[in-house]
């Protein structure tokens, strides 16, 4: 399969997805926070929503991958089975190792398809029983889950980020998400249709970054913001794998540093790209943004920084005098803060100056069609409530 990805509105050809299952059935108010969601999606509507984003893209054009597929060939193909299961238990940080030997055998009972949904959905501890029971097991049981669903799987755009012709194996902030990175870990590892892809950061890494900070804005241009999600020593190790040891294009870095907030929880809710001189904001951006510049010397990258808005940035790096920046929501502060809220900044670019959006965020579809953008629109009613739009729920694998 081949990994091509310079641009953030080319020409989408293969993308990556997961469509939701049951681990959405297993989040419960009391694992909200943990979970990071603020309320509970409708499972079957959320399936009708995301096979409707599906076949958008594929009404498009777009070969659509499921990362559920991917890792389920290769872990029969490779025989990874096992092996796999003891790095996700591990991840999963199992204490006790009764419950441990426990969880294994039950997971390794199931045909691989199933054991995968069912590690992706969570394990309950009424699904089974142990066979004896120690005073420390015991004391383990107080609690609803052997393992955690892992409901944030539908935004594919975090665990992995496919740049350039490799892929950054992500470190995820949080426990509740780290683990999603092994899917693609060993799919890029193992799998036959992904042969000698370059990788630039490993999850293995103790510092944190995810591929909604990570937006490839040209062919020699990254921005990847420094957020609630990914930490600056992250970005120095990119830049210094991409521009020191691969052979890519790449010569910039625009380290975009942003306020360590939730509502900022990564750049792509805030700052998508449209076409090629367009972009979507949020509509208080210009304000709340620094940028460092990281440019690729001879031996090694030089940092300074930039006092001017973000408009003039992009302008200055892409070498443009035509870009736009469209606001969500426009100049009504309410509609603002109600499309922002529901990701009306975080559409997909499936070819230049066409995206796919939510559908809820009317006020900003409108600004973009005005602005020349053709918009395809989605439904959203259960999909929403994760705090991720399009982008976040897309991994472009390869554009024109």
């Amino acid at each position: 399969m081949k990994v091509n990805v310079y641009s953030e509105v080319k020409k989408l050809k293969i993308v990556l997805l997961h469509r939701p299952g049951l681990e959405l059935e297993n989040i419960e108010p009391d694992l909200l926070e943990e979970l990071l969601f603020e309320d509970i999606p409708y499972l079957k509507k959320a399936q009708q929503e995301h096979d409707y984003f599906a076949k958008a893209l594929k009404d498009n054009g777009v070969e659509v991958k499921y990362v559920t597929d991917l890792l389920t060939n290769t872990l029969e193909k490779k025989g990874l089975k096992e092996q796999f299961v003891d790095e996700y238990l591990n991840l999963s940080e199992v204490k006790n190792e009764y419950i441990l030997e426990a969880l294994k055998e039950y997971l390794l009972s199931f045909e691989t398809k199933e054991m995968v949904r069912k590690i992706i959905s969570g394990v309950r501890i009424d699904e089974f029983k142990l066979n004896k029971k120690s005073f420390s097991t015991v004391v383990h049981l107080n609690k609803q889950f052997y393992l955690l669903p892992l409901p944030n799987l539908y935004f594919q755009r975090d665990p992995v980020a496919f740049v350039g012709r490799g892929a950054l194996i992500n470190r995820m902030k949080t426990k509740a998400r780290r683990r999603e990175s092994l899917f693609m870990k060993y799919v890029l590892k193992y799998s036959d249709e992904f042969s000698d892809i370059p990788i630039y950061y490993d999850m293995n890494e103790p510092f944190s970054i995810e591929g909604g900070d990570v937006l490839v804005l040209s062919d020699k241009v990254l921005a990847i913001g420094i957020s609630q999600r990914t930490d600056p020593e992250a970005i120095e190790k990119v830049a210094n794998k991409i521009f020191y040891e691969s052979d890519e294009s790449f010569d910039t870095i625009l380290a975009i540093n942003m306020p360590k907030k939730r509502a900022y929880m990564h750049l792509d809710t805030i700052f998508t790209m449209v076409s090629e001189n367009k972009f979507l904001v949020h509509s208080k951006l210009e304000t709340s943004l620094h940028v460092y510049v990281l440019k690729k010397n001879k031996h090694e990258f030089e940092v300074t920084e930039e006092d001017l808005q973000l408009e003039d940035v992009l302008k200055k790096y892409l070498e443009r005098n035509d870009i736009e920046l469209i606001k969500c929501g426009g100049d009504d502060e309410i509609a603002a803060k109600r499309e922002q809220w529901n990701d009306g900044s975080n559409v997909l670019a499936i070819s230049p100056g066409t995206v796919i959006a939510y559908e809820r965020n009317y006020v900003t579809n409108q600004l973009l069609r005005e602005r020349g953008v053709n918009v395809i629109e989605i439904p959203s009613s259960e999909l929403s409530r994760g705090r991720g739009g399009p982008r976040c729920m897309s991994m472009p694998i390869c554009r024109e």
